[in-house]
């Protein structure tokens, strides 16, 4: 890591001491993927006919897939069939960026730093086939005790169900858990499930 990131990764140590779980985003967060995602995205959207401004997967970071693809249906007034276009985004980022992903070094370190000494869970906002390539590409397959993704839960992210989930299955009450974020709907799926947070792209 170099001077930059070896800060962010202090600032990230000293913010989880008090608490017994971390639990982190995937996608802009572990992974630094976001502008494949839009790339993505956008190529999904001129399948219906749709130059899509991609700004709008940064403002709903973290949603689902199908909830992502229903706001642009309605921002763009296109009738989309949501799980088509979930399943056609998916194979894109798959089959061409997928295997370009590169983690954030200073959370994929923090994660690293902290295995048997404090529960780990992963909330994400994609579908569990995707995320396990992800994972397995930055190596952090088999780092975590849980993974909770698109399907779930009954909500997504911004909703709390997610992260609550998270805790449950690793036996920690919610204010024993810090939440790594890089977008709005985890940070306030968080705090409504009663957790703190950290925006590792504003610290």
């Amino acid at each position: 890591m170099n001077a930059e990131s070896q800060k962010k990764f202090n600032i990230l140590q000293e913010k989880s001491k008090p608490f017994k779980a971390l639990l982190y985003d995937v996608d802009g967060t572990l992974a630094d993927n976001m502008p494949a995602h839009k790339a993505a995205y956008v190529a999904a959207a001129a399948a219906y006919g749709i130059e899509l401004d991609d700004h709008i997967v940064e403002e709903l970071a973290g949603w689902p897939t199908v909830d992502v693809a229903a706001e642009i249906g309605k921002r763009y007034q296109r009738d989309i069939d949501t799980l088509d276009f979930a399943r056609t985004k998916s194979r894109i980022f798959m089959e061409q960026f997928i295997r370009q992903t590169k983690p954030l070094d200073y959370v994929l370190q923090h994660l690293l730093e902290n295995v048997g000494k404090k529960k780990i869970g992963l909330v994400s906002g994609g579908s569990r086939s995707t995320l396990n390539v992800t994972l397995e590409v930055i190596n952090v397959t088999g780092k975590f005790e849980t993974l909770v993704c698109a399907g779930d839960t009954p909500e997504g992210k911004p909703s709390p169900q997610p992260f609550l989930l998270a805790a449950e299955q690793l036996d920690v009450a919610p204010a024993d858990c810090l939440v790594f974020e890089d977008g709005d709907p985890g940070v306030q799926g968080a705090i409504a499930a009663g957790m703190s947070w950290v925006r590792v792209d504003k610290i």
